[in-house]
């Protein structure tokens, strides 16, 4: 990575995918797209080093070939039922006079002082709110005058072995790991507004394996869970309920699924190929019928965690759903009449370049990845502040929000 350059790597349960890009005034330019079908990893967690790093080494040789150029390094997604989120306070005194940027440092610093399992790892800590004798909701304190500074924290963590796994797949597969980022955090990033984060906003990045869950308010973290349930379960249960390999229920799946049977014209009937190379015919209704179940229960596992952050009350621009499986069809309605939230398909805004499929909510990750990547390298090029849209929501978020996260060594 040089210059402006940003290399974003989404190590997914059901797909590999790496993108190369720059940002400059104008937004992201993508340069390059790699991916690959993910082989060794199962609800975001390795289970087979050599098909991870096998699926690493083709999409970014993928991604070389139509960026035309040579990468290093990269920013890593990260996800999976082990990673947690936690709330910490801490607090200092700063003897009547101005709060310096080095006493909110040192007020982060003491809320990070908590407990957390030796075989945990600090992916994030995402300062919340700052009190100042007393008053809340203080989102910059420098400059104002107090004898107490406190700082609440949201800090995401993950088991360290399976952190660990990740950044040596990444390096046998000859790529150095600059940092690693929760998914939903980097697909937040890509997929939401600046008015979104301001005002309150849930994001659920459903992958193959797992649902991914932020809650974001006043441009910060302040919830984050992680659903062991995605879009892979509902191919599992049509290829179950068909007795049909995995590979022609995905197909099935995104040919004529949907979320719920209604939507379906009873009329309409589908070809299967069973295994043993026979065909049967039957009414596309029946596969809805089959996929229309786990919707529920994904849906009603989220409306759990939308309680658990008190959604219902702060979520003011109500759920925003991203990643591949949230293109399922009537998914977004379905999920808005359960869940009693205004509910839309969230893409990578501002996107440009040779690879306008990118634009789509199974690369928001990646593409946050990308903007997260740039602000954190070192040789990145200073542009004026006068990105459009979420490209200068990205900069300001990640230059105060992230600006105290932990890197992966």
């Amino acid at each position: 990575m040089a210059g402006n350059l940003a290399v974003g790597l989404d190590v997914g349960t059901s797909k590999v995918c790496a993108v190369a890009a720059e940002l400059n005034d104008r937004g992201v330019n993508i340069l390059g797209l790699g991916e690959a079908p993910s082989r060794g990893l199962r609800k975001g967690m390795v289970i087979n080093m050599d098909a991870t790093i096998d699926s690493i080494k083709k999409a970014v040789r993928e991604a070389e070939r139509s960026a035309g150029i040579r990468i290093k390094s990269v920013t890593a997604g990260i996800s999976g039922a082990h990673i947690k989120g936690l709330d910490s306070f801490g607090a200092i005194g700063v003897r009547r006079r101005e709060v310096r940027p080095a006493d909110m440092d040192r007020a982060i610093e003491s809320a990070k002082a908590v407990y957390i399992p030796l075989d945990r790892e600090v992916l994030h800590v995402i300062p919340m709110d700052f009190i100042l004798d007393g008053q809340e909701g203080i989102a910059d304190p420098v400059g104002m005058s107090g004898v107490r500074l406190e700082a609440k924290v949201h800090i995401i963590t993950g088991v360290a072995s399976s952190i660990q796994n990740l950044v040596k797949c990444c390096e046998k597969a000859g790529v150095d790991v600059s940092d690693i980022v929760f998914g939903p955090v980097a697909s937040a990033a890509a997929a939401l507004s600046r008015d979104e984060m301001e005002c309150g906003v849930l994001l659920a990045d459903i992958g193959g394996g797992t649902t991914d869950m932020v809650f974001i308010r006043d441009g910060a973290v302040r919830y984050s869970s992680v659903l062991g349930v995605g879009g892979a379960h509902v191919t599992n249960d049509i290829a179950v309920g068909l007795r049909i390999n995995v590979h022609e229920a995905e197909k099935l799946k995104r040919s004529c699924g949907a979320a719920y049977a209604g939507i379906v014209n009873g009329k309409e009937e589908v070809q299967i190929n069973q295994t043993g190379g026979n065909t049967k015919t039957m009414p596309a209704q029946y596969i809805s019928e089959i996929i229309q179940p786990r919707c529920e229960e994904m849906i009603g596992m989220m409306k759990e965690e939308v309680k658990a952050c008190c959604g219902y009350e702060l979520a003011t621009c109500g759920l925003v759903l991203t990643g591949g499986a949230s293109l399922l069809h009537g998914f977004d309605k379905m999920t808005e009449s359960l869940l009693g939230l205004p509910v839309r398909i969230g893409r990578p805004v501002n996107v440009r370049g040779q690879m306008a499929a990118v634009a789509n909510p199974a690369y928001s990750s990646c593409a946050g990845l990308v903007a997260y990547g740039y602000e954190s390298s070192p040789a990145r090029v200073n542009h004026p502040d006068i990105f459009a849209d979420i490209v200068a929501g990205i900069k300001g978020w990640l230059k105060g929000a992230f600006r105290n996260k932990v890197h992966i060594q």
